[in-house]
């Protein structure tokens, strides 16, 4: 005769105490804290070279195969106009430079980037980045944040670049457009000072002024002049010394007339 009691009899004998079992795991179940689930960290990768027509679109699709692409970023190229270019009516296709890409999942962007790097991109041999090899990055301990900051450093120093340049250009206008007011004010200046002198030269050659210098005589014009003079004190001594002669003697006579002349003359034939 066995000792054990029959499990029937057992299981019909406590049904409270099943009841109170449950009741007391499900308690437990409920004390016990809920495991958080942990966020999964993004991963951001860095391209160096974008290939030419390439964008954003073609990028996320791209890298889209390996895993969930969340934000993609690229680069614009900085337009050099130049003036001598015709522009055409079509709007250019955008250039980039550089890109970052994250994905939602760090494990999958470290794989990327190790997969990637310095290898072909592929695809159909008639694609325009066919013959074209990544250049990736993965960027540790690097946040969308900090990108979004550089961005907005390069925005803020490329606008003060901007402003200077402005205040530069603002600058040689003024200093030009003074240059040109100084030169017009002097060139009416010049003009006015040299319609004076064309009056002043008028006046002088309408009045004529003509100045006359003495000049020394020559020698033959002083002998000549002495000559003369001599000539003339001799003549009037003479007729001097006749009209004492006639007071004296009277009246001449027709030949003491004749003599008289005769002396005076010399007999000329």
């Amino acid at each position: 005769m066995s000792l054990l009691p029959d499990p029937a009899e057992c299981t019909m004998s406590n049904p409270s105490s099943d009841s109170e079992n449950n009741s007391e795991n499900e308690a437990q179940a409920l004390a016990k804290p809920q495991k958080i689930k942990k966020k999964e960290k993004r991963g951001i990768i860095y391209l160096s070279t974008i290939p030419k027509f390439m964008n954003v679109t073609k990028v996320r699709e791209i890298f889209g195969e390996y895993g969930e692409v969340d934000r993609v970023f690229l680069q614009p190229e900085e337009k050099k106009e130049d003036k001598n270019k015709v522009r055409k009516k079509r709007k250019p296709a955008k250039h980039f430079t550089e890109g970052w890409i994250e994905f939602k999942k760090k494990r999958i962007a470290k794989q990327v980037a190790a997969l990637l790097n310095n290898k072909q991109i592929g695809g159909r041999k008639r694609s325009k980045y066919y013959d074209f090899i990544w250049n990736i990055k993965y960027l540790p301990r690097f946040k969308w944040v900090h990108l979004s900051e550089r961005l907005a450093y390069e925005r803020a120093v490329r606008k003060q670049r901007m402003n200077t340049e402005i205040a530069q250009a603002k600058r040689e206008a003024t200093i030009f457009s003074n240059n040109v007011d100084l030169g017009e004010r002097l060139s009416k200046r010049q003009t006015k000072e040299s319609d004076q002198q064309k009056e002043l030269r008028k006046s002088l050659d309408s009045e004529k002024i003509v100045h006359q210098y003495k000049q020394r005589e020559l020698d033959s014009e002083i002998v000549e002049k002495k000559l003369k003079l001599l000539n003339d004190t001799s003549v009037k001594i003479k007729k001097k010394n006749k009209v004492a002669h006639q007071k004296e003697t009277g009246p001449l006579s027709e030949e003491g007339r004749q003599d008289f002349l005769k002396s005076l003359f010399g007999n000329r034939k």
